[in-house]
């Protein structure tokens, strides 16, 4: 199911090839992106993608942000055999602007770079204490 929906989006599909070597299963993990029915975006990761796309659509639990925003559409979906950078990467995307995430679910990586530049205007860096002194 979500493989079909990984292709139609152009997310790296070279990368959603398991890799035989000698009847090993390499783990997987995934960080992927919702749309939810209020046109948010939630970002999650995790090891079985079918299973908890099931259990945001089902509203398996009423404390998770997806469940009163039923349902969801996955747009987005990435694969890691290191779980250590599915979370990485799970926690970038969960601080970027909408339009940077628009801009992968979009295939655009190139606008990301003129993505930043315009969010660094908003940011004041914290005032250096040590040249304060």
């Amino acid at each position: 199911m979500f493989r079909q929906a990984q292709h139609d989006r152009g997310c790296h599909p070279e990368r959603s090839r398991r890799i035989d070597n000698s009847n090993k299963k390499m783990k997987e993990y995934y960080v992927y992106i919702l749309q939810c029915k209020d046109g948010s975006y939630y970002t999650g990761v995790t090891n079985d993608i079918d299973r908890r796309l099931w259990e945001h659509q089902e509203g398996i639990n009423n404390e998770c942000y997806t469940y009163r925003r039923r349902p969801v559409k996955l747009v987005y979906v990435e694969n890691f055999n290191d779980v250590n950078q599915a979370i990485a990467f799970e926690k970038q995307i969960k601080g970027w602007s909408r339009k940077k995430k628009e801009a992968i679910i979009n295939n655009e990586w190139g606008k990301l770079p003129e993505l930043s530049k315009n969010r660094q205007g908003f940011r004041q860096a914290p005032p250096n204490k040590k040249n304060d002194l």
